[in-house]
């Protein structure tokens, strides 16, 4: 029995036939066309010698950053945060489980490894306390008190997008923390979680300049005016890019950031390199004094450590003029990067990390009398419990962090934060992508990861034997030395010796 393919279905056929052999035909034509600009072209050696197949390698590299950290990169190698760091702050932000089963992945071989001292009789729940809160300011008008020793970085508002602004705010008001408004000034979605706001003065002084970029000291009194905002930061420089200033590309400029920050819509906002009017020590504190006398609320600086002998010179001033002169806190930030977009020289080459300068500085202000005087936040790539924890025994009195709150956010790490291109809607402002950063749920998040990687903080110290994070000192931590034995914080860096009164 035979059946009849319908006409329409036989039309149908010669139809998809002719368009697969135009469409073969204009691939061909394509193929073609590449293969004689690859031979011809004396730029690029690998398509001259293998044409059209050599240009999947411009493909291959770019793929290469995203497959490694899924497929190839082991749980702990991968920089600028490993897997196995980045796993830690999903988990707390959500909330769930952060507890791992048969034994821990970590070598604790290399040079450099930190250990804590558990103490044989720890401190039982009954006797643990909550971390106090601690004064910052005592000479102010309007001290600052702040609750949470884990805080947010800066992060300007025009680096990131308002969804991601907006939820950090709720966040950080959620889980009683502060929240750094980077170098680019200070937006309505900043305040509109009612968090506490330390206000970043960048070297373009974004928010609170003139029209010829000097400070403003009417924008500084309006600004200070919001109760909200609780201390003022001089950014000296930044672990991204020390020695150069903010970089903001043109494309990330809307005409509302624009406003904010006082520069023209569409074109890069580049910042001096440092503030026109401090050039040593003594202008610095005039600064710092000037701030504090206009707003009524703490000031101090942020700083990444490189040549340190101005350190002395400074203290000692300080001492010269009265304690009260001296930066209510200071924020030293490690030169291992950070979230703002820097020429590589300058990220991998210039500063000192944090492990070396936090030390250091603490050191100094100890030798010259001022540890009571000057608080002392850590910033660098503290993203997990144990990097808080360090920092403590080292003498920070708080820690704060951009990165691991943009990964409670939802960071995949997509290294697009110079771009106007992330995939997850934190450090970009096409509504298309924005639209996947719900403010609401991720709010939840920030407060879950504050909250959850202090508890774990307090974990610690209560191993240790101290009731509470601030009470950790150096003889809590060991960090294994070159010859594969640990050695104690308090051996490696022991208690400076007092600056004379002669000397100063």
């Amino acid at each position: 029995m035979s059946t009849m393919v319908p006409e329409f279905v036989i039309q149908l056929m010669i139809v998809l036939a002719v368009l697969f052999l135009f469409a073969v035909g204009v691939a061909a034509l394509v193929i073609v066309y590449m293969y004689v600009v690859d031979v011809t072209q004396t730029t690029h050696a690998i398509r001259r010698n293998f044409p059209v197949v050599g240009r999947f390698r411009y493909f291959f590299e770019h793929m290469g950053e995203f497959f490694r950290q899924y497929f190839f990169a082991m749980d702990r190698e991968e920089m600028p945060f490993n897997r196995e760091q980045r796993s830690y702050v999903y988990r707390a932000a959500k909330n769930v489980d952060t507890t791992v089963a048969f034994g821990s992945t970590r070598d604790l071989r290399p040079v450099g490894t930190v250990l804590f001292v558990n103490c044989p009789f720890p401190t039982l729940e009954r006797d643990a306390e909550k971390t106090p809160p601690l004064e910052i300011g005592p000479y102010c008008e309007t001290p600052f008190l702040a609750k949470s020793v884990f805080n947010i970085s800066g992060m300007s508002f025009g680096a990131i997008s308002v969804p991601a602004v907006t939820a950090l705010s709720n966040g950080a008001a959620k889980a009683g923390c502060w929240y750094n408004t980077g170098e680019g000034g200070l937006s309505p979605y900043h305040l509109k979680g009612g968090c506490d706001i330390v206000f970043q003065i960048g070297t373009a002084k974004y928010g609170v300049r003139d029209d010829d970029a000097s400070l403003s000291d009417d924008k500084l009194r309006t600004t200070a005016a919001h109760d909200q905002v609780r201390m003022f930061e001089i950014k000296l420089s930044q672990g991204a890019k020390p020695g150069k200033g903010g970089i903001l590309p043109g494309a990330k400029v809307t005409p509302e950031i624009a406003g904010i920050r006082g520069i023209p819509v569409g074109e890069d906002s580049i910042s001096p390199n440092r503030h026109p009017e401090v050039d040593n020590a003594a202008e610095l504190l005039d600064f710092i004094g000037h701030v504090r006398a206009v707003t009524g609320k703490p000031v101090g600086f942020k700083a990444v450590i490189g040549a340190y002998g101005w350190l002395d010179g400074f203290f000692e001033e300080i001492n010269r003029r009265g304690i009260e002169s001296a930066p209510d806190f200071i924020t030293i930030d490690s030169a291992d990067g950070g979230t703002g977009a820097a020429p590589t020289s300058l990220m991998d080459y210039v500063g000192l990390p944090i492990w070396e300068s936090l030390p250091m500085v603490v050191d100094r202000i100890v030798a010259h009398g001022l540890r009571d005087r000057i608080k002392i936040i850590a910033s660098g790539k503290m993203i997990t419990p144990a990097d808080v924890a360090w920092a403590l025994c080292i003498g920070a009195d708080f820690c704060v962090s951009a990165r691991g709150f943009m990964m409670s956010l939802g960071c995949i790490q997509a290294l697009q934060c110079n771009k106007n291109t992330c995939p997850t809607g934190i450090t970009t402002h096409d509504p298309k992508l924005q639209i996947g950063l719900d403010p609401t749920d991720k709010a939840e998040r920030v407060a879950h990861y504050v909250l959850n990687l202090v508890h774990e903080v307090e974990v610690i110290a209560h191993s240790c034997g101290v009731p509470h994070p601030r009470l950790l000192k150096r003889y809590h931590a060991r960090i294994v030395r070159p010859d594969g034995r640990s050695k104690q914080l308090s051996e490696i860096y022991p208690d400076p010796e007092p600056v004379s009164a002669a000397a100063q």
